[in-house]
């Protein structure tokens, strides 16, 4: 049995989605779909979520309408009339929970609010697609995840209960997969045990196939996406790169550490842990041989593997009455950042001073600097990028570098980080 994975560029529109038919109904064997919300989806709910805790009441129900009238169209596109009309009907009952959610929207509980909101696109496209199916003789069930993947309340980032989530997968998705059909569920979302929507963090997606293939014990999970497999680089921003054919899970997991954008960060441990291979394929020709990762990706010499992210911000502590960053002084600064939530993607410490590079999120920078302010002197640089390089040589890093300044660098035998502007 097998997870395929379809992101948001694989549904972009009606034309889009018609073109998975062939993918999904050459599979000879029981098939658990795992599906993003279509094209910029979440982005438009997350414009709905900032009128709705802001009290914007009217713009935020006219951007909701607009949204749903567009999915209604998406599915009048591809669907005929009966299943259509049973389509819309499920649909309908979601719009009205998104409705509640945008009137309960609250700026207090920021997190929560937009975790009941964003969730929608998810739901949405699901739906859709299941409808497609059926339309179209396949025997098709549709799964709320929500019923399923049983989280913690860390609203924006939940953690997936995984005793219980286990049983509720093998109980519903595992049930109908034994009877031979396939299975059409969401990614990137899922439910406390209060019943309340989460998201799992962006590009959750692909956390939720690997979640779902190590609960129920599958053979492979597919990426389907607009390349033709695993590159050395983002080939949106860098020209030239290299296709990899196989590559480790190790290998991956630094890479989706250091924000490579191909694979979730956590995607990779539960397919570890469980030895499933995870290829990543291409939607646009399925004949394309696209990329596996795995256990043992054999004796592969990798050329430089390269991602930049871009929107950080450099945060810079220094004691005020010049004591060392020792122990205490370190202690209190990681708690800080925990507490806060805010994730470090580059630390450096020296006697007096602690840097940090994070992402410009206002809701996170805003809060840490006012936190850390108390005890501490504190700097920022802002609108800077986190270049890291894999396997490096310095002709590479000095071209990526030539037109910028360098922040803050660190090396080691095998990577190489600059924060640059």
């Amino acid at each position: 049995m097998k997870v395929y994975k379809f992101g948001g560029a694989s549904i972009a529109d009606a034309g889009r989605m018609a073109a998975l038919l062939p993918i999904i109904s050459e599979e000879q064997e029981p098939l658990l779909i795992v599906i993003s919300a279509m094209g910029k989806t979440t982005n438009a709910l997350e414009r709905i979520v900032q009128c709705a805790v802001n009290k914007e009441y009217p713009e935020a129900y006219k951007l909701g309408n607009e949204l749903k009238q567009q999915h209604l169209e998406y599915a009048e596109k591809l669907l005929v009339a009966d299943n259509y009309a049973q389509t819309k009907g499920a649909m309908e009952v979601l719009f009205v929970e998104f409705d509640e959610a945008i009137k309960k929207a609250d700026s207090k509980r920021f997190d929560y609010s937009y975790d009941q909101i964003v969730c929608m696109g998810e739901l949405f496209s699901s739906c859709i697609l299941h409808g497609y199916l059926a339309q179209n003789n396949l025997s098709t069930t549709w799964v709320d995840v929500r019923k399923v993947l049983i989280t913690d309340n860390t609203y924006r980032d939940a953690v997936v209960d995984w005793n219980w989530s286990a049983l509720q997968a093998e109980a519903t998705i595992g049930r109908e997969l034994k009877k031979k059909k396939i299975v059409v569920t969401q990614g990137f979302i899922g439910a406390t045990a209060a019943g309340d929507s989460v998201t799992l963090g962006r590009e959750g997606s692909d956390y939720t196939a690997a979640v779902l293939a190590a609960m129920l014990h599958m053979d492979s999970v597919t990426i389907w996406k607009d390349v033709d497999g695993f590159r050395n680089a983002d080939p949106k921003l860098f020209p030239g790169t290299v296709k990899i054919n196989a590559i480790s899970y190790a290998e991956v997991i630094e890479m989706a550490f250091y924000g490579a954008q191909i694979i979730h960060p956590k995607t990779i441990k539960p397919l570890h842990n469980n030895n499933i291979p995870l290829y990543v394929k291409c939607f646009l020709d399925k004949k394309l041989s696209g990329s596996v990762i795995k256990a043992d990706a054999g004796d592969v010499h990798y050329p430089p593997m390269i991602v930049l992210k871009d929107k950080q911000v450099l945060v810079q502590v220094t004691t005020r009455d010049f004591s060392f960053i020792t122990e205490d002084n370190l202690s209190k600064l990681y708690s800080i950042f925990h507490d806060l939530k805010v994730k470090i993607n580059l630390i450096q410490n020296a006697a007096i001073s602690f840097v940090a590079c994070i992402d410009n999120r206002d809701d996170k920078v805003t809060p840490l600097i006012q936190a850390l302010s108390k005890d501490y002197k504190v700097t920022i640089n802002e609108q800077v990028s986190l270049l890291t390089v894999r396997h490096f040589n310095l002709a590479v890093v000095e071209d990526l570098t030539k037109y910028h300044t360098i922040l803050l660098r660190q090396e080691t035998r095998k990577t190489l980080q600059v924060v640059m502007k």
